[in-house]
């Protein structure tokens, strides 16, 4: 993906030129920063000097055009109006400006930031322009570098039998969805190339957005009561400090993946937030051994991609580094290791996934609620239930847990006591550090930190 972004930003140095005419009603701020983007080297001289004038409130717009024109001056400017030193890359003062939102960009930012992303895929429009609601910086939503729906969502895949999915390894990794007795597998192969399913399980209206910068993948509830229809959802285009801003179709709000809220457009401020329901990334072979009536989302996708283990992200899934700049704070856990991060209880905390090594039972709390994971850190499975204040310990094979002697079923919905008593699942889901920590770091808990 990074090779294809470069490619793309270099071509624009071109295709944005246009933008440096405009009506001369606009403001002047507004005019020069078009200029910016323009191939007329005296014209973008012309834009700097004033912008060097104007100070910190052009910084944004300095920044947005680094991204996608190629001139050493641009730190220079941005480096005598902020007063900073160090900072010299693109990823550099995107770092900058997010550690800094009391600066805040110029009237008629927000249209030179749409109309010149526009230049990329004119449906950027759908999303961005002046005077849109937001409740996130839009200074800080940057192009991931396809056009809108360039990440094609599976919208009700065809399913098959499990027994007719051979091109499916043992060990190959999948989402696993049980809802109302109806269990779904969705491979991470497939969903790396497509990160969002819309689809109906269990009667109940569901979409899967995950994020592949950030190692999660949500299931959220997709009905709405304002709505007639249940919402369904798509990739944007743009991230949010390298978050996956995915939209809804029926009113072309940006959603922010990882909490489910509208951010930019019509239903910003609008109170709504997807509810979450359980899922799980397990071996194709457990889901297989503890779903025996299982279905799985068929490799022949209408798409053409290469579905093959690997195939897509294989590089960034395997550094430890960013494709995308946003601040972290590595003092307890890196970047990208792993954590399992419980929704809908009254505080959100997270679990490192290498708690689970080897596989483990752990009883604990998230503020009143008491609880029990039950996970395994190699294939990054962890469910997380309602304890009651009981405690268990490991039962000799993942499907049972011992409490005082004994033996509880683990099912995708529930405990299960000999008693018929059952503890409910709780929702939760797997991410990397970086993105758990940057919504819920500041009010949330880790345990064992």
């Amino acid at each position: 993906m990074r090779a294809v972004v470069l490619f793309i930003v270099f071509l624009l140095t071109s295709a944005l030129a246009p933008l440096s005419a405009v009506a001369e009603e606009q403001r002047e701020d507004v005019r020069q920063g078009f200029a910016l983007f323009t191939g007329d080297e005296d014209a973008r001289e012309t834009a700097l000097a004033y912008f060097g004038d104007l100070g910190p409130s052009s910084a944004a717009a300095l920044i947005l055009a680094m991204r996608f024109v190629r001139d050493d001056r641009f730190p220079d400017v941005l480096r005598d109006i902020t007063g900073e030193t160090a900072p010299q890359s693109w990823s550099d003062w995107m770092l900058w400006q997010e550690a800094h939102p009391e600066i805040e960009p110029f009237e008629g930012f927000d249209l030179l930031h749409a109309r010149a992303h526009s230049q990329i895929d004119a449906n950027f429009q759908l999303f961005l322009g002046a005077g849109k609601k937001h409740e996130i910086r839009i200074e800080e939503i940057v192009w991931g570098g396809v056009i809108k729906d360039g990440i094609p969502a599976l919208n009700h895949p065809r399913l098959i039998a499990a027994d007719a999915a051979g091109w499916l390894n043992d060990e190959d990794l999948v989402f696993g969805v049980s809802i109302n007795g109806d269990a779904r597998a969705y491979p991470l192969r497939i969903l790396d190339w497509h990160e969002m399913f819309n689809d109906v399980i269990g009667g109940v209206p569901v979409a899967l957005a995950y994020c592949t910068l950030c190692g999660s993948g949500i299931l959220f509830e997709t009905r709405i009561d304002r709505f007639e229809r249940e919402l369904v959802f798509g990739s944007s285009g743009f991230l949010y400090r390298s978050n996956k801003l995915m939209y809804d179709t029926e009113t072309h709000s940006l959603w922010n993946q990882f909490t489910g809220r509208p951010v930019v457009g019509p239903l910003t401020g609008s109170g709504i937030e997807l509810k979450t329901r359980p899922v799980v990334i397990a071996r194709w072979a457990d889901w297989r051994r503890d779903n025996p009536e299982t279905r799985v989302i068929d490799i022949d996708t209408g798409f053409s991609r290469d579905y093959a283990p690997g195939a897509a992200y294989t590089s960034y899934f395997a550094s430890p580094d960013l494709m995308f700049p946003t601040r972290v704070d590595q003092s307890d856990l890196k970047q990208k290791d792993y954590v399992f991060a419980l929704r809908a209880a009254p505080v959100e905390k997270a679990w490192p996934l290498d708690l689970f090594a080897g596989g483990a039972v752990i009883n604990d709390s998230a503020g009143v609620v008491d609880l029990v994971l039950i996970g395994d850190a190699a294939s990054r499975t962890v469910r997380a239930y309602r304890s009651d204040g009981m405690t268990f310990e490991e039962g000799g094979n993942p499907a049972v847990v011992m409490q005082d002697g004994a033996r509880w079923q683990v099912t995708e919905d529930a405990l299960v006591g000999p008693d018929g008593r059952s503890l409910a699942r709780l929702p939760g889901h797997i991410a990397y550090w970086f993105a758990w920590s940057g919504y819920f770091g500041g009010e949330g808990e880790v345990a064992g930190r």
